[in-house]
């Protein structure tokens, strides 16, 4: 796989590894994969980011929505 250029790049290279798909990526190149195997790569990045972003905010559940502002 190629030098990653930003923290996405890199992200979705960690993940193309964990998913034992690097080898795929070093022999066929990001544009010779299928679009499952995106997908499945970018389901894994969108999962990654949300615990990440609960993290940071220090929330270890669900963001839940306390509905519209009521003011007297």
């Amino acid at each position: 796989m190629s030098e990653p250029k930003d923290d996405m790049d890199r992200l979705k290279e960690e993940v193309a590894r964990d998913l034992h798909l690097d080898d795929d990526i070093k022999r066929r190149g990001w544009e010779n994969m299928t679009s499952r195997e995106i997908g499945k790569i970018g389901g894994h990045m969108v999962k990654r980011m949300i615990r990440y972003a609960r993290r940071s905010m220090g929330q270890g559940g669900v963001a839940r929505d306390k509905g519209p502002v009521r003011r007297p």
